[in-house]
């Protein structure tokens, strides 16, 4: 077995928690109502509904408490009405209070996260990757990527500069692309075809799918048959649903086989 998890993110919890402190404490009254691309929710509303991942880790992952279970209910109809009962619930709370809470959390958090076995079974699959069933270090850089994509739908917002570094972005984006062979689950193509999906500047990368055994799976650098490249900020606002896939066709780049690269515009990396 491995000795450290193929995505490790824990110690960058404590650096993304930071970098909110220092993002929410610097935002006007105005700011703080600002719209965002998150739909209905305003900024925050964002915050709050990151004050609410915390307080869900804390108590079903840590303190093994659900209090609620969605019954016959479908899981996404679930968790988006849980989401909106939370966020109508914290409209009567300041944006004081709000920060105080969230930084109060945060360590407790991330200190969770760091005493999972990385290779025990998760409290929760990644549905998003098509798994049935995960490990924590899948959850755990899953949960890396809910709170990364929130403070960038925050700073989107109030015209701050985002966090897309490569110590910070790379991790998040790696993590998303885990989806790409379930993506692909309904298309069809010849053994061994190749798929490239590239994200610009040095926070970004290449990925690569192959067609092996009629499935699709992750894979090494090689020739691709159908190659898609896309600027972090617009990867990071499509694969969380923040913008549309025929909003984004206008600003990336295909090559080969257009069809067979169009796909990975549907990709989604959040549940949606």
């Amino acid at each position: 077995m491995p000795t450290a998890p193929p995505i490790n993110v824990n110690g960058l919890f404590p650096i993304l928690d930071n970098e909110l402190t220092r993002l929410l404490s610097s935002l006007t009254e105005e700011e703080w109502h600002r719209p965002t691309i998150a739909r209905l929710w305003n900024v925050k509303d964002v915050a709050a509904h990151l004050l609410d991942g915390n307080v869900r880790v804390l108590s079903m992952s840590r303190d093994k408490y659900f209090g609620m279970n969605p019954g016959d209910k479908p899981l996404l109809d679930f968790l988006n009405d849980i989401n909106a009962d939370w966020v109508k619930a914290m409209k009567r709370m300041s944006p004081a209070v709000l920060l105080w809470l969230l930084e109060l959390t945060s360590r407790p958090v991330s200190d969770h996260f760091t005493s999972l076995d990385p290779y025990g079974k998760a409290i929760f699959p990644v549905a998003w990757a098509g798994e049935a069933e995960s490990l924590n270090w899948m959850h755990i850089a899953r949960e890396y990527t809910e709170r990364f994509i929130h403070q960038q739908q925050i700073r989107h917002a109030v015209d701050k500069p985002g966090i897309v570094t490569k110590e910070l972005f790379y991790p998040f984006i790696d993590t998303f692309m885990q989806a790409l062979p379930y993506t692909y689950r309904d298309i069809q193509a010849e053994e061994g075809t190749v798929v490239k999906v590239s994200v610009t500047t040095e926070a970004g990368g290449d990925w690569y799918i192959s067609r092996e055994r009629d499935r699709w799976k992750l894979a090494g650098a090689a020739n691709a048959d159908a190659a898609l490249t896309i600027d972090p900020d617009t990867a990071w606002q499509l694969f969380s649903k923040g913008i549309t896939p025929a909003a984004a066709k206008k600003r990336v780049k295909i090559e080969g086989d257009v069809s067979l690269a169009e796909v990975g515009l549907t990709m989604v990396s959040v549940m949606a």
